[in-house]
């Protein structure tokens, strides 16, 4: 009489192919939810562009003229986005729509310590943390807003401006 004896478990070539299964799937879906994100940001930016671009056209309406900032100079872009956040906040029309840009965008960082918020202009940042720059020479069409996009510096290819729709 024969008795039959069953191996019960897995060998270790089994366990291997799972796991790197597992971790081919986990890489994948770790790309792609790298990818969603920051096509999320994208946007989270192309609507606070929006907002801003209607702030401006406020600001056109009772002024006359867009806000002048003429430095191209990516050095000084926090004084760019405060100036750009004062004169926005100084007409009613634009204070309105600006106070609809999500809070967590508008900060207070590049200000001297002790300066309370009413004393120093608020920053706008894009969704990656990035302040904002503004630009506009008088006798241009329209104000450019531009964000350095992911990798969070200026003037690479991946930066992100109201004008490259």
């Amino acid at each position: 009489m024969k008795t039959r004896r069953y191996k019960h478990g897995l060998s270790l070539v089994e366990m291997l192919i799972v796991v790197g299964l597992i971790a081919l799937l986990a890489t994948m879906v770790i790309g792609v939810a790298g990818r969603i994100d920051t096509q999320a940001k994208a946007k989270s930016v192309e609507s606070t562009f929006a907002l801003l671009e209607g702030a401006l056209e406020e600001y056109k309406e009772f002024q006359g003229v867009f806000p002048e900032q003429p430095a191209k100079d990516f050095a000084d872009v926090p004084a760019h986005s405060e100036y750009l956040y004062g004169e926005l906040y100084s007409i009613p029309g634009s204070r309105k729509i600006l106070e609809k840009v999500s809070n967590t965008l508008i900060k207070n960082q590049y200000s001297p310590a002790g300066m309370s918020l009413v004393d120093s202009p608020q920053e706008i940042y894009d969704a990656w943390g990035t302040v904002l720059d503004y630009r506009y020479v008088a006798g241009e069409n329209y104000p450019e807003l531009v964000s350095a996009g992911p990798d969070k510096i200026f003037g690479n290819g991946d930066d992100v401006t109201n004008r490259s729709k």
